[in-house]
């Protein structure tokens, strides 16, 4: 009997943390998406309404503020949309290829300096962006690269922090014997990672790549110092622009609505590819 009792309170404790977790899930949940709904609902009031202070009731100007936004001579949404693509997409592409490529070398491969190369790759990490800003630019000064998407999708190519996730992953997931297999099949080194290592290595591939995008999308600090033309800036410096209006045309709601806007493209993103984030997280983890 007391054996029967001890599994029955064993049983409820178990019930009760579940519980308990699933309440902290829910509640930190809605602390998250909270926010977004405050956004998306400022995006569908009026100046006038925004000044009367906050309420979680949507509003009945979200037309009137889209309308007033496209409409809007000054800013290019349209062209900043897409620049903002481009930019996002080629640096996610680029980035997650060439950092599983390091990847891959410093982990199938030995040689003299290997390990002064990961330890190399990873010290650049705690660099800052702003200490080579001043030096990155005369630079793009001479080579003549101001006003030009290169010098944003390029430099993004060598991401130390990818580098880092990939190479946990492969160690966890892509055996040395697999590669050594196919070289006694006579497979080439390209070959082998093309069609061997790099679909292995999708789940994590695709986190990288999300938060890559995400990364590019949101960066406002090196498209600010190396974009003149209107035409060819990113969402965030548009976005700047619109809120440095003067008083008379500034319009709290047409920002609101930009920024919803800006950050719908990254919320459809993390919808789709939900599965692929849990997945590249967690099979290292349980592998391991």
């Amino acid at each position: 009997m007391e054996h029967i009792e001890d599994n029955r309170n064993q049983g409820m404790n178990i019930h009760a943390r579940r519980i308990l977790a699933y309440v902290v899930l829910i509640l930190v949940t809605i602390m998250c998406l909270f926010w977004f709904y405050v956004l998306f609902v400022n995006a569908t009031r009026s100046k006038s309404d925004l000044n009367k202070g906050f309420t979680v009731i949507p509003g009945t100007h979200m037309v009137k503020n889209l309308y007033n936004l496209f409409h809007n001579s000054n800013l290019p949404i349209i062209r900043g949309l897409l620049n903002s693509l481009i930019v996002s997409l080629c640096t996610a592409g680029l980035s997650t290829y060439f950092s599983t490529m390091t990847a891959f070398a410093i982990h199938a491969y030995d040689f003299k300096l290997k390990k002064f190369m990961f330890t190399f790759i990873l010290a650049i990490m705690m660099i800052p962006t702003q200490v080579t800003a001043l030096g990155f630019l005369n630079l793009l000064r001479k080579i003549k690269l101001m006003d030009s998407f290169i010098p944003l999708i390029v430099p993004a190519i060598a991401a130390p922090a990818v580098f880092f996730y990939m190479k946990q992953y492969m160690e966890a997931n892509i055996p040395l014997d697999l590669m050594e297999s196919a070289r006694i099949d006579g497979a080439g080194e390209f070959l082998i990672f093309n069609k061997i290592a790099f679909p292995l290595m999708k789940p994590a591939i695709a986190v990288q790549a999300i938060f890559t995008f995400v990364s590019s999308w949101n960066n406002y600090f090196t498209p600010a110092l190396v974009l003149k033309s209107d035409t060819k800036k990113t969402l965030p410096i548009l976005i700047a622009m619109l809120r440095s209006a003067d008083f008379l045309k500034f319009d709290m709601g047409q920002v609101y609505m930009f920024i919803a806007m800006s950050i719908l493209p990254v919320i459809v993103v993390y919808i789709f590819m939900a599965k692929n984030i849990v997945a590249g997280m967690t099979v290292g983890a349980v592998k391991g």
